[in-house]
């Protein structure tokens, strides 16, 4: 895959954006009833994929043994990660909090499948929600997400299937409908479901926009309201009927128009709403090969790659980037805690002529995806 569709990021990192809305974990694990728990629940589950909106390159896959760690005790969490297999390519991560109110673990393996002009990510795994508090533990999958004009056109994603959650204490349950694209983007990003107990009886309905927010409300007043709005639509469908369109294999896939807001019905609770992203969130750098920053650095007269090249000028990356250890000739990881032992790699024996190149050349590996 070349370069150019990776971001500067590893896949250990990226996994750590899941705790962006940790906020809904420390509601649920207060929540005295299990239906509002799992409205909670079901709201972080939907939220862990909002980052990836407008997100459409793809990290680099770790080294066996990596490792990343945060700490954030701003937001009552400890967060690890560890690449464990190399192929398959499994992710692991145990998470935390600060007061002990909840665990939350499980491991990802995403499977890849190219259809030619887009990239569907499957992820399989299972992820694990712990409320210690109540004795309670919530299992779900993450949607599949797909990356559209992979070869040409404007890349544009979306995320689509079915998500479970289980509680496996109380029997219930929140069935979300991840919707996709369709012929005209009328679903694009919505996300309905509701909530059941163990008897399969609907107890709240969820909608909204997993790039958004997420509403409930109850099911006669959702079922009322989509009565309604059926009988207002019957005439705008049969305009839509007339229009033919056809689909060919070498255009790209025109990017869908969305709705800016979700539709609210009156009476529903929000359940969760996305952060604001800061103004200069689309301008990152794409990931390139090293050379290109080795052939510049050489015109200007830099040093060797012992220097920072995190964001300078005329060079290539803004990434963390590997950096020569001490003397005895071991290379750092790219991540907060270090790489492990397993995966060190001895730069002995690179001395003397042309030392400089072959130390680059050793660097080069850490660019591509494994």
């Amino acid at each position: 895959m070349p370069i150019a569709f990776n971001e500067p990021l590893s896949f250990l990192q990226r996994i750590t954006e899941y705790m962006e809305h940790v906020y809904l974990i420390h509601r649920a694990s207060c929540q005295p009833q299990p239906l509002e728990r799992m409205q909670s629940v079901a709201a972080f589950a939907v939220s862990a994929v909002a980052s990836q909106w407008e997100r459409t390159g793809k990290p680099f896959n770790p080294l066996l043994g990596e490792t990343y760690e945060l700490i954030r005790e701003d937001l009552g969490f400890r967060f690890i990660s560890e690449q464990v297999s190399h192929h398959p390519p499994i992710s692991a991560f145990h998470s935390e909090g600060l007061n002990h109110d909840f665990l939350f673990h499980g491991s990802i393996y995403p499977k890849l499948k190219f259809w030619g002009k887009s990239v569907e990510a499957e992820p399989r795994g299972t992820i694990t929600l712990e409320l210690l508090k109540h004795n309670e533990a919530y299992t779900w999958t993450n949607p599949t997400c797909c990356v559209h004009n992979v070869i040409i056109g404007k890349l544009w994603i979306e995320q689509y299937g079915t998500v479970e959650i289980l509680n496996h204490r109380t029997g219930h349950k929140c069935v979300l409908h991840f919707k996709p694209c369709g012929l005209f983007g009328k679903e694009l990003h919505k996300v309905e479901g509701h909530i059941q107990d163990k008897n399969k009886k609907k107890l709240f309905v969820i909608y909204g926009k997993w790039t958004e927010c997420l509403w409930g409300i109850d099911p006669v007043s959702y079922e009322s309201f989509k009565k309604q709005e059926r009988r207002g639509d019957h005439l705008r469908k049969a305009k839509l009927d007339d229009i033919s369109g056809k689909a060919d294999s070498d255009v790209a896939d025109d990017v869908p128009v969305a709705q800016e807001t979700v539709q609210v019905i009156p009476g529903s609770k929000l359940l969760w709403r996305i952060n604001t992203r800061p103004p200069n969130s689309a301008q990152i750098w794409p990931a390139r090969r090293r050379s290109g920053w080795r052939r510049n650095r050489e015109k200007r007269g830099g040093s060797g790659p012992g220097r920072r090249r995190s964001g300078r000028r005329g060079g290539s990356t803004q990434a963390i980037t590997p950096t020569l250890g001490p003397p005895t000739g071991c290379m750092q990881g790219i991540t907060l805690s270090g790489i492990s032992p397993t995966a060190q790699i001895s730069t002995e024996g690179l001395e003397g002529p042309g030392a400089r190149d072959r130390r680059l050349t050793r660097l080069d590996f850490l660019e591509w995806p494994l």
